[in-house]
């Protein structure tokens, strides 16, 4: 297999693409994150510093992920991913805001009695001290 060809091309497309963006869109952000560094730390870098470097350090994070996504091991486990995620038996939209709907009010029933036993203490703990 060639380092350019794509392991199992027909299998695990989405987890691969997904986790392929995700790098990369945390890599764009590190490289604008340099690019503001480079600027900050010498106001005199010129634009092939300021934005070359962090360019080339994008374009090699890209070239490492297709060739780490594409690795027969990484690859066998993505397609595993999304294969058993397919298996996955998802809640309804109805589910899940009735749901949340529980965890808030009994959020707040909890901080109600919270607070009741906080201020009950505070009013044994000021008579006990007077």
């Amino acid at each position: 297999m060639s380092k350019l060809e794509i392991y199992k091309r027909t299998q695990g497309k989405y987890t691969r693409t997904i986790t392929f963006v995700s790098v990369m869109f945390i890599g764009l952000l590190g490289a604008a994150i340099l690019s503001e560094k480079l600027r900050s730390y010498d106001a005199t870098a010129t634009p092939y510093v300021r934005f070359g470097v962090p360019t080339a350090l994008v374009v090699v994070l890209g070239l490492i992920m297709f060739r780490v996504v594409n690795r027969a091991k990484t690859a066998d486990f993505l397609i595993a991913t999304e294969g058993e995620m397919k298996k996955v038996s998802w809640s309804s939209k109805k589910d899940v805001i009735g749901s949340t709907k529980v965890v808030i009010v009994t959020t707040f029933i909890l901080a109600a009695i919270l607070f009741g036993v906080d201020l009950l203490f505070k009013l044994l703990f000021d008579w006990l001290k007077s």
